[in-house]
């Protein structure tokens, strides 16, 4: 079993402006993944280690990052790394409200339950497997929270300078190949159909619901008589129709679409409640922007952040007190 065909079916929904939010789909996608399979020791002792414009960072949060992080990178992060994340994540805090940014508890909630939502659980689901993964569900939030103001905050103290226009994109495109710049955008109509295997069932299971997907998949011609079929197997949910354009996809099943007949179903992938396929239903030539031009948009728009926000974190710092004990 592994994270990566599950966060696939995640990304299927659009990537939003904010350029963080792919990191946190990860981050999500492989907290649900290490919740069933991860044992973690004790946590280390609350001890303040360093204090941030009169913030406290304790060792106990120290530890509870290291986690975090581990989940979503597979990693082990050092610790000066991952007291470095934390003194930032307080600065941004900081300077955020200084500039009266301050996020709710109700927009921190809201992206954290998202994020449960995406992996189809509920936020006491989702809160239950960052607990039994040995992270924090309050030092998880306190990530997000940081982002959310961050976010807010870059976008609009340099919003001019990330606008883009249509001559940025028409330049980045000339600099791309041939075959990349003609590329075509398409709105699909997708119905996902889903061959459930109850958590935590043997890998056998898994397998037996794998060939019973690939046997649908062979007699699938038509979603007007493939969909009947699916549903009367059992254990088979069909998901109503969803539409994505091409350009909100994840690379991998945007590629794999493009290939697709009309009518037939994709490649089976584990994911969190089993074995999914996708019926491509429909496939319409989009008129109105093609794939790759949202793909440059997005693009320049996360370079450009990235580089105000960097140059804005240093000058914060320059200006901050920061003690390490």
């Amino acid at each position: 079993m592994a994270a990566p065909p599950m966060l696939k079916a995640m990304q299927i929904t659009a990537v939003k402006s904010n350029p963080h939010v792919g990191a946190y789909r990860r981050l999500a996608a492989a907290v649900l993944f290490a919740a069933a399979f991860i044992a973690w020791p004790q946590p280390a002792p609350a001890q303040v280690v360093a204090v941030v414009n009169g913030a406290p960072i304790t060792a106990l949060d120290i530890e509870h990052r290291k986690r975090l992080n581990q989940l979503s990178s597979r990693n082990s992060p050092s610790r000066q790394e991952v007291l470095s994340e934390l003194v930032d994540e307080k600065l941004k805090l900081f300077i955020a409200k200084r500039y009266g940014i301050e996020p709710s508890d109700t927009e921190v909630d809201n992206s954290f339950n998202d994020m449960g939502k995406r992996g189809r659980m509920t936020p006491q689901q989702f809160q239950q497997s960052l607990t039994s993964s040995g992270a924090s569900v309050s030092d998880f939030k306190s990530r997000l929270r940081a982002e959310l103001a961050w976010g807010h905050l870059v976008r609009g103290k340099f919003g001019s300078t990330l606008q883009i226009g249509e001559t940025d994109i028409a330049v980045a495109l000339q600099e791309r190949k041939t075959d990349e710049k003609d590329a075509v955008g398409y709105f699909y109509t997708l119905r996902p159909v889903l061959f459930i295997v109850p958590r935590g069932s043997a890998a056998t299971v898994a397998e037996a619901k794998r060939r019973e997907a690939e046997t649908l998949r062979s007699r699938f011609q038509s979603c007007d008589e493939g969909i009947p079929l699916a549903r009367a197997l059992k254990d088979v949910a069909v998901r109503d129709s969803i539409t994505r354009s091409s350009a909100d996809l994840a690379p991998q099943l945007r590629e794999l679409l493009a290939s697709l007949p009309i009518g037939r179903l994709t490649t089976p992938e584990l994911v969190q409640d089993g074995i999914q396929m996708f019926a491509l239903c429909d496939k319409k030539q989009s008129s109105t922007e093609a794939s790759n031009k949202r793909d440059v948009r997005n693009e320049i728009f996360t370079k450009r952040f990235e580089t105000q926000a960097k140059k804005f974190l240093d000058e914060v710092r320059r200006s901050s007190m920061i003690e390490y004990r």
